[in-house]
């Protein structure tokens, strides 16, 4: 997925931005004395995560100017905000084995044009 969306943004000479979500598994609701600094621990270790994922991506397409943002919650309001003024919004998602369950979902609702790149 971070190739094709390097790739054309190259090709487009046009900026890149990274966007990546994530949360707390639900168990962590249950957790009676949950430290929030273990929050903010967490999301500067994914921001991390995220910056290490870009960096040869970085090198290899020089020309491309990246920017990227980490967030909690749902992805779908994200990615639904963050389209709005892209040329091309990129989307992974994990390869399905099933026909069953849904298979868009808020990305249908994109404001720009979307590719969704399968990976395992």
């Amino acid at each position: 997925m971070l190739a094709f969306a390097f790739e054309e943004a190259s090709r487009r000479d046009c900026a890149l931005r990274a966007v990546h979500g994530w949360k707390l598994p639900p168990a962590y609701d249950y957790v009676p004395l949950f430290d929030p600094d273990n929050e903010r621990d967490i999301g500067l270790s994914v921001t991390h995560m995220v910056d290490d994922m870009l960096l040869p991506w970085r090198h290899k397409f020089p020309d491309v100017d990246v920017s990227h943002s980490v967030f909690t919650g749902s992805a779908g309001d994200h990615l639904v905000r963050a389209s709005q003024g892209a040329g091309l919004v990129v989307v992974g998602r994990h390869l399905r084995r099933s026909p069953l369950g849904r298979h868009l979902g808020s990305v249908a609702h994109a404001a720009a044009p979307v590719a969704v790149v399968a990976h395992d």
